[in-house]
């Protein structure tokens, strides 16, 4: 889309209960839209909201506040802001900030196209200032892999006008009234501090101090993880699912507390524990389904301690408890 289209004008046109909608006891309203678009997210019907988390992103979305959040992975860093967005109708876009992202991928370049039969440069939009001309929600994801020397491109819009300036056009470009800025991050731009991300950045501390709120996601509570791995495999929804999923989680809970007392390396998100429940669901055996979706990728020298997690709340032995420990 070229920088010639106007911007839709429109804004948010209802407000919505807090309370109603998301299930936090609080009286705030936030403003809303009465009719989703294309690019307003589906709503998950098993996403559980962390209700700290859910309150800054509603800040974020009703008081035009930059939020960041942090959270190791499979958290559901970015699916919490979509899933708010989903609930307030709100257009929402995710950019994954990999090494191989550019400026002028961010930006926009100028690009040959054929017009009326002729081939003429044109300039087109990047993804940035296409969004911010408009009423949506973009969410930087990885915020912590972006390479920082395109970070910087960044940094004019996270002040407080948050205004962009395009220097192959001579523009500045003002952000539309109902455009909203997230992020989500591993580290909070400290860098591959524990290995575990390689690939993430340290960040320049003074545009991390630009972001307005800075939200930590942990884990679910244990009840919590286990109905919404319940919601994603229907076939464990009967009495011996729920205490096959209960276990699975306990599991998943051993390896964060390994994990957090540096005996493990890795750990099990809830993204895997839902992968555990389907393979288990294929295999017809949980065991095998444990191996495959988590143990082998566990270095080989911290397998007896996770099969040991495994015995403790299965109470079934796996071939990995008997091989030695690491000195």
């Amino acid at each position: 889309m070229t920088t010639g289209t106007p911007p839709p004008p429109a804004g948010p046109d209802t407000r919505v209960a807090v309370k109603d909608v998301f299930g936090i006891d609080s009286p705030l309203t936030v403003p809303a839209y009465r009719e989703p678009t294309a690019h307003v997210p589906e709503v998950d019907t098993a996403y559980r909201f962390q209700p700290d988390v859910t309150l800054a992103l509603l800040a974020g979305f009703a008081r035009n506040r930059r939020v960041l959040v942090q959270g190791l992975h499979g958290t559901g860093k970015s699916s919490h802001v979509e899933q708010v967005a989903a609930r307030l109708n709100w257009p929402c876009v995710r950019v994954n900030l990999d090494g191989h992202l550019s400026r002028l991928d961010l930006i926009g370049r100028d690009a040959v196209v054929l017009r009326d039969g002729q081939q003429v440069t044109e300039f087109q939009e990047g993804i940035v200032p296409w969004a911010l001309q408009r009423p949506m929600a973009l969410i930087l994801d990885e915020y912590d892999a972006g390479r920082p020397d395109v970070m910087f491109v960044l940094q004019r819009m996270l002040e407080s006008d948050g205004k962009l300036t395009l220097l192959d056009r001579n523009r500045v470009l003002a952000p539309h009234p109902a455009f909203r800025l997230f992020a989500t991050a591993n580290t909070v731009g400290l860098g591959n501090l524990n290995g575990l991300y390689h690939g993430a950045q340290r960040l320049n501390h003074a545009q991390i101090d630009r972001w307005h709120v800075v939200a930590a996601l942990d884990h679910l509570p244990a009840e919590e993880e286990a109905a919404i791995v319940r919601s994603r495999v229907p076939s464990l929804a009967d009495e011996d699912g729920r205490t096959l999923v209960a276990a699975m989680v306990a599991v998943a809970g051993l390896t964060r507390q390994g994990f957090r007392a540096g005996d493990l390396s890795t750990l099990m998100s809830p993204r895997t524990v839902i992968t555990w429940a389907e393979n288990t669901e294929i295999f017809g055996d949980p065991a095998p389904a444990f191996r495959l979706s988590f143990l082998n990728k566990c270095d080989e020298a911290e397998r007896p301690l996770v099969a040991e997690y495994f015995q403790r709340c299965f109470d079934r032995e796996l071939p990995e408890s008997c091989a030695p420990a690491a000195t």
